[in-house]
């Protein structure tokens, strides 16, 4: 059953060193504070996988967390490049990083098996691409009731999980609401989850018609941390903050300018000082 806590206790009880983690949260719902908090403590060897790594992996990545990616788009969304990303990659600093790139539909049946404890995932895909031929880990499995030949690549079982979200109650059913992503699916494949959300709740309805509920069974940790998915946007909380996308782009060009960010708004901060930025009131939906 899921336990409420502090972000630091979430973090220090099922965040360990070698860790596989997946941060999830499509557009939305990333969970930044999260991140911030395996920055604070120092986390190391991490393999990171995420469908769409952007400012929250390259801050991981930034500040030597990472030891390696499975992913299958990485960038700032709207802006360019993940400049602690690249340099990981081309000039092995603050280590080197390995990565392993996949197809959004490989990445999604990936963690759909993962979720129900298969071994590996199928799909129609990769026909005429050219990542099976640097990715060892994109197989072919040939049908055994029509003999079609498939695309196969091995489940995504996470140590951990961690997802932000609208809400939970004070069992510890968390109600997701918005794009949902994969969200669902890196929890339930996942040996251990933390969840941080916008409000606990008495009682989580009425759901909106397009939400999913986790129950309590599926999730480890949760833990209330208003504004926890800055700068991206927490659907019906608060809006997306472009301007921070924009700003990224110079603040992690340079490896001082990072440093020197992450001291002073990661290690210096707190799970608290996202509060400012959480909405006084939820924002009803158009």
């Amino acid at each position: 059953m899921a336990r409420l806590c502090s972000l630091s206790e979430a973090i220090a009880d099922n965040v360990w060193d070698g860790d596989t983690v997946a941060m999830e949260g499509f557009t939305h719902l990333i969970p930044y504070a999260a991140g911030h908090e395996v920055i604070r403590q120092g986390r190391r060897d991490l393999y990171l996988v995420r469908m769409t790594p952007d400012i929250i992996y390259d801050q991981l990545i930034g500040a030597g967390c990472a030891r390696g990616m499975k992913f299958s788009w990485g960038g700032n969304p709207g802006v360019g490049s993940l400049h602690r990303f690249r340099d990981a990659v081309e000039n092995q600093w603050p280590r080197a990083l390995d990565i392993e790139e996949h197809s959004h539909a490989a990445m999604a049946n990936a963690y759909e098996a993962g979720a129900a404890s298969l071994p590996f995932a199928m799909l129609r895909g990769y026909i005429g691409a050219d990542l099976p031929k640097v990715n060892p880990n994109i197989r072919n499995v040939t049908c055994p009731f029509t003999g079609e030949v498939l695309a196969a690549v091995p489940a995504i079982l996470p140590d951990v999980s961690i997802i932000h979200a609208q809400r939970a109650d004070r069992k510890g059913n968390v109600l997701i609401e918005g794009i949902t992503g994969v969200q669902k699916e890196a929890v339930l494949a996942a040996k251990r989850s933390i969840v941080t959300v916008e409000e606990i709740v008495e009682e989580l309805n009425p759901p909106s018609p397009n939400s999913t509920v986790l129950p309590s069974w599926a999730v480890t940790a949760v833990v209330h941390v208003p504004g926890g998915a800055f700068p991206s946007y927490a659907h019906g909380y608060y809006p997306r903050s472009n301007a921070f996308y924009i700003a990224w782009d110079k603040i992690a060009r340079e490896r001082e300018t990072f440093a020197a960010w992450i001291e002073e708004n990661v290690m210096k901060a707190s799970p608290e000082d996202f509060g400012k930025y959480a909405a006084k009131k939820p924002v009803k939906a158009a």
